[in-house]
Order: structure tokens, then C-alpha cells, then sequence
């Protein structure tokens, strides 16, 4: 993996996921809206997905798959001196998420903050853990999406209740010899923002389906592909392709034109819906625990999603 001559590189160390107990099957939902499990699973793939309980918040969700990663990473908790939470379904703006997360997971004293990128969220705090150890502003960083959407979802809207859902993942970001985070290639198209958006505090989510549909079908492969050139990577060298969990459509429709025949395609929606910033290490958290994906492997991320926001680059597997 290239990145410019003489810089520092980083890599993911160790990877974390959680999801809430409560499984939602699409019979669940059948005794809620008028909707029914072919219905769902022939416009977006899901079968179900995970709703987190009144007494769990996105921070308890943070807070499991940080632990996890944490752990799996080998480093003690008095390791990290960065934490970024990737989320858009904060209970509230003030405070932030990643101080109490940190303090909870016994991080003294690291830099904190949230990063609101919607579903791109994970790659945008990915790259700024990455850019973070290169500048040597960090060391070692931990990285968390966390999303509990059903707080921002009205039930009784079935274009929005069959598709998202709660989760976290997390990642582990520390120094490295070889560069083993490609670079980020992100961009918007604010143009698009009100596809997906929540109008006000007493609003519920609102997405505009066809709209970010064709969007994401048309407008993203290249973006991937140019993750991969920046990178010094073809598509055929690929072993994964983790692209946010956003509707298996949309996935399936982007895989076929990136052309990585060899990746193994992160499907996890299917079992686990949209989880917006959390979905991508989720996935992928998910993937490498049952053994899919090689260790030392090049995984291909893209996060796409409200604002509309976008984010792409190559890492290499732990």
C-alpha cells in the first residue's frame, strides 16, 4: 500500500463489534405495519435486525464494541490517548458521547470527540485517527460508530422502521512500520442533503429512497476505485469488500461495478439492517470473528450516507 514519500504509516489493530439483544424478524414488524417479509427482503435484503431497549443507550452500545476492540487489541486502557466516536442519533449534542465513553471504559484524559459524517461516519474517523498518529498528534486511537436510529425512527413509517437499527463497532488505530491505511478519498454533494434528513428535534428520520438509490448506484463506484488507485491497489488484489450496510441493492449493484471478482462482499445487513456509522465495523468486526476474511488481507471500506457524505479507503485486515 503506497502512501506519500517519507510519511508514518498507521494500521487497524484489532476490530470490536455489539448489537442489542432484541431481534426484530420482518414477521416482528408484519404485526406492526402493514408490510410482510417478501415485501422487505425483495426491496432492500434485510430478514432482521436488532433494536436496543429503552434502557440501553448509544453510548452502552459504544461502549461494549469499544471494550471489545479494546481488548482484542492487546493495549491497556491507559494506552489510548485518542477517542472518536463516528455518530448522527445522539439522545442529546452536549455532552459529547466519546469523553463519557472514554471515562467509562477507564481512558484517562485523551482527546474526545464526536464526528457526525451519517453513514460515512467510520471512514471519516478512521482517516482522522490515521492522519492523527501520521501528524503525531495521537498514538493510539480508538475508533467507534455507534448509531441507535430506532430513537429517531417513527415505527409506523415502513420506509424507514424495515431498514435501520442499532449497533456499534469499533476499531483500534495504532502506529505502523508499512502503511496499512490507504488514504481517504471523501467528498459531498450537499446538493442532495434533504434526501436524508431529521427536520427538527421533534422530527423522526426521512429518507427519500429512489433518490439516494441512484445516487449511490451511480455516483459511488468510482469513488471506490479511485480508494484503491491512491492506494496503489487493484480491485482483483482485494479480499473484502465491506461498503456501508445500506440496502443489499445498492451493495450488490456497486460490488458488480468495482469488478473485486476475488472480495469477499459484507452482506451484513441482511442480519443486522442499516446501522448507519456503525455499520461498516460491524461488518467487518463480524466477518473477521467467523473467520471469512484472511488476516493481513485488503479490505476495501466505503461509507456513504446523509449529508450526503462519502468516504473510501483500503486497509489492511488484522
Amino acid at each position: 500500500m503506497k502512501l506519500p514519500a517519507g510519511a508514518p504509516g498507521a494500521k487497524v489493530l484489532a476490530f470490536g463489534h455489539y448489537q442489542p439483544a432484541n431481534v426484530v424478524t420482518n414477521d416482528d414488524l408484519a404485526k406492526i405495519i402493514e408490510t410482510n417479509d417478501e415485501w422487505i427482503q425483495s426491496r432492500v435484503g434485510i430478514k432482521e435486525r436488532r433494536f436496543a431497549g429503552p434502557e440501553e443507550s448509544e453510548i452502552d452500545l459504544a461502549v461494549q464494541a469499544g471494550g471489545k476492540a479494546l481488548a482484542a487489541s492487546g493495549l491497556a486502557a491507559s494506552d489510548i490517548d485518542l477517542v472518536i466516536v463516528a455518530t448522527c442519533t445522539p439522545e442529546a449534542p452536549i455532552p459529547n458521547l466519546a469523553g463519557r465513553v472514554a471515562h467509562r471504559l477507564g481512558i484517562e484524559a485523551p482527546g474526545a470527540y464526536d464526528l457526525n459524517a451519517a453513514c460515512a461516519g467510520f471512514c471519516y474517523a478512521l482517516a482522522s485517527a490515521s492522519d492523527s498518529i501520521r501528524a503525531g498528534s495521537a498514538k493510539n486511537v480508538l475508533v467507534i460508530g455507534t448509531e441507535k436510529l430506532t430513537q429517531w425512527v417513527d415505527i409506523n413509517d415502513r420506509a424507514t422502521s424495515v431498514i435501520f437499527a442499532d449497533g456499534a463497532g469499533a476499531a483500534v488505530v495504532v502506529p505502523s512500520e508499512t502503511p496499512a491505511i490507504g488514504p481517504v478519498v471523501w467528498g459531498s454533494a450537499g446538493d442532495k442533503a434533504d434526501a436524508i434528513m431529521i427536520q427538527d428535534r421533534s422530527s423522526s428520520l426521512h429518507q427519500e429512497g429512489q433518490t439516494v438509490f441512484r445516487w449511490a448506484t451511480t455516483a459511488l463506484h468510482p469513488v471506490a476505485k479511485e480508494a484503491c488507485e491512491r492506494a496503489g491497489v487493484a480491485p482483483a488484489d482485494l479480499a473484502a469488500f465491506v461498503p456501508h450496510q445500506a440496502n443489499l441493492r445498492i451493495i450488490e449493484a456497486i460490488a458488480r461495478k468495482l469488478g473485486a471478482d476475488k472480495a469477499v462482499v459484507a452482506r451484513d445487513i441482511v442480519l443486522a439492517g442499516n446501522t448507519s456509522a456503525a455499520s461498516i465495523p460491524l461488518a467487518l468486526s463480524r466477518m473477521i470473528e467467523q473467520g471469512e476474511v484472511p488476516s493481513g488481507g485488503l479490505a476495501l471500506l466505503l461509507g456513504f450516507g446523509a449529508g450526503l457524505t462519502y468516504a473510501s479507503q483500503v486497509i489492511e485486515i488484522p
